[in-house]
């Protein structure tokens, strides 16, 4: 097990981490740095905890809001898979009925021939 330490607004914090997942680890701490830091320019030092909790807040609105945004990206893509489907069931009708059409324009030939 890896350890890493993080400090956000002067405290610091030591967490275990799987090796090799310390770079990940100290990248999201940066994320949380400066969304925190952000908080703290613009209401001043109201607390550890409600600079930490606010922080956690605005990155949970943001997580929510790329998940929203994924299951629609995931629901068009259903219904453009549906209709995919249908058009080329469509398509198939289509050129089956064409083809059962040629069959009987090409036995008519065949008879037509036949009688001469």
């Amino acid at each position: 097990m890896a350890e890493v330490a993080i400090t956000l607004n002067g405290r610091t914090y030591r967490l275990e981490c799987g090796d090799g997942e310390e770079a990940h680890l100290l990248a999201l701490s940066e994320l949380v740095g400066k969304r925190l830091n952000g908080f703290q320019k613009q209401f001043g030092q109201v607390g550890d905890d409600r600079l930490l909790l606010m922080t956690a807040l605005m990155i949970a609105d943001d997580l929510d809001e790329v998940q929203k945004k994924l299951a629609n990206i995931a629901a068009e893509q259903a219904s453009a898979e549906d209709l995919k489907k249908t058009e080329e069931s469509q398509v198939a009708d289509q050129i089956s009925a064409a083809a059962e059409r040629i069959e009987v324009l090409s036995a008519a030939l065949d008879d037509g021939n036949e009688e001469k």
